[in-house]
């Protein structure tokens, strides 16, 4: 099959419990694409939309987002797992799912699909296989991973321990039977009732963040939740930051951010996962995805050209509406006229301000290669990754939390992942805008105990012969009204400039006990139209906001347990202190 024996016997196994009517092991050629995407049109898997290699895929209406309480770590010890996720033995795991597997796969076709994680030949380099029935997860883990006889190739050379094995089936796609299951110690993925985004694609949030976060801990490194971007000073300097945002939080648009300041210039790597090493003189980053999964409502001309410019070929796009010409259309583009025609996400026959809802699902989505993007850095693909100079923590937070501050050290940079909340988005199922703690954006993605994750993050600093500089960010302050009071988009590129000034020393700060502000002066506010009042919310802490802040800080980590780290709660009581 793939020419690696134990490999095979897995894949023998697998064929002998779902019973496939046909095996195709996919390595996405071009006659194999050409025959996938004809055999999608043909069962209304697919459909052709305007533009060049455009497709339109729509999901169950119930099967839209992940759902985190039917995702499972299946660790031996239910200690392993944590307070923050769910634990499932393994050994009832696996029997559930031998029984729900069992002929899943009849009358259908599986692929197989071998594929790799981070850029081929380097020490990033992970490899994987999926097995799946579905043809849109063929068809995405094409366009998210690499895939191709090189990654065959690589197979061969590596140690088949440290493959990922990842067997997904469709099933009946009823929600309270769908299950996510991660296996750590046996490095395996299964997944079944959905076929939608992270739940099907394997490669994505399972392998890349949840089983890579526990080899990741077992092995001196870090896989997280993250954006990487490349900025260019206007003296050519060229500095890197990774930014861990929860989920349709704005990573995309920064990744892919316009700079509206002369001379200063973004490139991306990637939008959405990190991994990083120590490497000779630092913290060394790549992203090992190859495509992007990017939420389309906000997506616009004005938010992110650059990721509406790249969705204009080679694009699959899931839950959006389609206009009567065969174009894609959500919530943030142009208004088309009050009663045009359209198609909602679920193919329903609409009109153009109906007031029947949202035309395109809320966490809809276009599926893309990282070579669609204009803005691509010419690192993308270096199997050496980048040295990373600063790490950025940043959620929606209507109050309390200025636009950009500055840690003092790790330890407090490490409190501020650690301590991170945000308000809840349409990337996962439940109530929408509630404030929660997602600890580094990894709530949902770390695969073992949280507190052991914190305490996994503090000693990189015995480990990393230099640490980046560590930032909290907020683009989503509001005023007592509720209006957002920073303009954000191209404007981020201001608090981009402070971090590069400070990661180079260029920039005094105002200290506080919660971090290092900028001084007004040196975010030139002078061409953003912001009021006086919305600057000094931005620029400044509010002592007994602060104060209520750290008490929650302080509940949150209590209802983890008794092993949060003692670091990170001293460091809270003290800023109390230092507050009065």
């Amino acid at each position: 099959m793939l020419g690696v024996e134990l490999l095979d016997r897995w894949i023998e196994h697998v064929i002998a419990l779902c019973n496939p009517a046909n095996v195709e092991v996919f390595t996405a050629t071009p006659e194999q694409l050409l025959t996938l995407k004809s055999r999608m049109v043909e069962h209304g898997d697919i459909e052709p939309l305007s533009g060049n290699e455009r497709w339109l895929h729509r999901s169950d209406s119930t099967d839209v987002a992940r759902m985190e309480h039917r995702t499972f770590i299946c660790s031996k010890l239910e200690s392993d797992a944590g307070p923050t996720n769910h634990w499932l033995d393994p050994q009832l795991a696996a029997k559930t799912l031998d029984g729900l597997f069992t002929d899943s796969y009849s009358g259908r076709t599986m692929y197989v699909i071998p594929y790799a994680m981070a850029p081929l030949g380097g020490v990033f380099t992970q490899y994987g296989i999926e097995i799946t029935d579905s043809p849109y997860v063929a068809l995405s883990m094409a366009m998210m991973t690499r895939v191709g006889n090189e990654v065959i190739d690589g197979l061969n050379d590596t140690n088949v321990s440290d493959v990922v094995r990842g067997i997904h089936c469709t099933g009946d796609l009823d929600p309270e039977n769908r299950w996510v299951c991660h296996f750590p110690e046996s490095r395996e993925i299964w997944s079944f009732g959905s076929n939608y985004g992270g739940n099907a694609l394997l490669g994505k949030k399972c392998h890349a963040l949840r089983l890579a976060s526990v080899i990741a801990r077992d092995n001196g490194w870090l896989a997280e939740h993250m954006l990487i971007i490349e900025l260019t000073t206007p003296s050519g300097e060229k500095q890197h930051i990774a930014a861990a945002f929860p989920s349709a939080c704005g990573k995309t648009n920064l990744a892919m951010l316009e700079s509206s300041l002369d001379g200063w210039k973004i490139r991306v790597l990637g939008d959405d996962i990190a991994w990083l090493r120590p490497g000779p003189d630092g913290l060394y980053a790549v992203n090992p995805e190859f495509g992007f999964f990017g939420v389309a409502p906000g997506t616009s001309a004005k938010t992110n050209p650059v990721a509406l410019s790249m969705t204009q070929k080679n694009t699959v796009f899931t839950n959006v509406a389609v206009t009567s010409d065969g174009n894609p259309w959500w919530e943030g583009l142009d208004p088309l006229a009050v009663g045009t025609p359209i198609l909602d996400w679920q193919g329903n026959s609409r009109t153009f301000g109906d007031g029947g809802g949202p035309l395109a699902h809320p966490n809809s989505r276009f599926t893309s290669p990282l070579t669609n993007c204009a803005t691509l850095s010419d690192s993308w693909d270096n199997p050496s990754g980048v040295r990373i100079d600063a790490i950025l923590f940043g959620g929606r937070r209507p109050t309390t939390i200025p636009l950009v501050m500055e840690a003092h050290d790790w330890t407090q940079g490490v409190l501020y992942g650690a301590s991170m909340a945000s308000q809840t988005t349409a990337a996962a199922t439940g109530a929408v805008g509630v404030l929660r703690r997602d600890p580094m954006a990894m709530l949902p993605f770390c695969g073992y105990n949280i507190c052991d994750y914190f305490g996994h993050w503090l000693a990189m600093a015995d480990i990393l012969p230099s640490l980046p500089k560590v930032f909290s960010v907020n683009w989503f302050r509001q005023d007592e009204q509720g209006k957002y009071i920073w303009p954000g988009f191209g404007t981020n590129i201001h608090a981009i400039k402070w971090i590069s000034e400070r990661i180079s020393g260029a920039v005094d700060v105002a200290s506080t006990p919660v971090g290092n502000l900028p001084l007004r002066s040196d975010l030139a506010f002078d061409d953003i139209e912001v009021t006086e009042e919305a600057i000094q919310l931005l620029t400044s802490i509010d002592a007994s906001a602060w104060a209520h802040e750290l008490n929650a800080i302080t509940e949150f980590f209590r209802s983890l347990g008794d092993n949060v780290p003692e670091k990170l709660c001293d460091r809270v009581n003290a800023i109390k202190i230092d507050l009065g």
